[in-house]
């Protein structure tokens, strides 16, 4: 089991502290164990949040046996972080801990200098103020988070809930991860392409719907070049009204939604198989393994190859 230790201190956002312990708390693996054992940790004493005062159970000294910590925001990212905050996380790092922050919290974690010269993002409001404090630091706006290996960065509140989703992908696979996702009502990926790695398990299907079966038809013929035409012909609507009740169901496009299951029929052989990638884009699809790469990286925001490297299970390689 691993152990993630949520760092408290005042100022801290309720809902950012929140969501981690909810998150990883409720997380379970495949035979029904907890993955994760978590752990708030603060500097002793009561901890203003604002809403209401709390007081973490364990100290800083908790954060040298955590795998991971992470930093929730806070409310004033101009507040000063007491040193003995800093050397903590310093010597966490120094020891190969995973360190995450959500929204301000990346002021935090910058204030250790353990993410200059490094890509970071936090929420769009204070991104310009991020940068102007820590120059070293590459400030990302553009993106829901930012992952370094050992340092991670995300914006806003429920960009903390999708950085949350990826590190438990990164710790046990999609499945674990899709169920999290389920648990927080939460997609594995959200519209506009900067979710990096987390994406569907399988896109958003209308049960009980009138497209329900021409969505079934889609996946099942996905490796096949598909026109709007030919699935307007298996739906018995016209082009027009099949676009207008996808968007109405679905919130996309047939062909969108087409290319989504597509990604993730390449993302489940990358997982599971050693084959290679211009295999994968015929299987999944996409003619061109050109066009697989392109279409791949602008959704997934990553190449192929480093998916693979990245989530490839155990038994694949």
């Amino acid at each position: 089991m691993l152990t993630v230790a949520v760092l408290a201190l005042d100022g801290v956002i309720p809902f950012d502290l929140s969501t981690p312990i909810e998150v990883f708390s409720r997380t379970r693996l495949p035979d029904g164990r907890p993955a994760y054992r978590v752990r708030v940790c603060g500097l002793g004493g009561p901890v203003d949040s604002g809403a209401f005062p709390l007081t973490p159970p364990w100290g800083l000294d908790a954060l040298a046996d955590a795998d991971t910590i992470i930093i929730p925001g806070c409310a004033d990212p101009a507040a000063p972080v007491p040193p003995r905050v800093l050397g903590a996380l310093r010597s966490a790092a120094a020891d190969g801990t995973r360190i995450a922050s959500i929204c301000a919290g990346a002021f935090v974690l910058a204030a250790t200098g353990l993410l200059d010269g490094q890509r970071a993002t936090t929420h769009w409001l204070v991104t310009k103020r991020l940068a102007e404090a820590y120059p070293e630091v590459d400030v990302d706006p553009d993106v829901l988070y930012v992952d370094n290996g050992q340092f991670l960065t995300s914006a806003g509140a429920a960009a903390g809930l999708d950085l949350c989703l990826h590190l438990i992908r990164r710790d046990h696979g999609s499945a674990v991860a899709a169920d999290a996702a389920r648990l927080s009502v939460m997609p594995l990926e959200r519209e506009g392409g900067q979710a990096q790695f987390i994406v569907h398990d399988q896109p958003p299907t209308p049960r009980g719907s009138e497209l329900e079966p021409v969505l079934k038809w889609m996946q099942d013929n996905a490796d096949r070049t598909l026109s709007l035409d030919d699935i307007a012909e298996q739906a018995g609507m016209s082009c027009r009204t099949l676009n207008r009740r996808f968007r109405e169901q679905t919130g996309t496009t047939p062909l969108q939604w087409l290319l989504r299951a597509r990604i993730r029929q390449a993302q489940h052989l990358l997982e599971t198989t050693d084959h290679s990638v211009e295999r994968i884009a015929g299987q999944a699809g996409f003619g061109s393994s050109t066009a697989f790469r392109e279409r791949f990286k602008k959704i997934v925001g990553t190449s192929p190859y480093a998916y693979r490297a990245a989530f490839q299970t155990t038994e694949a390689r």
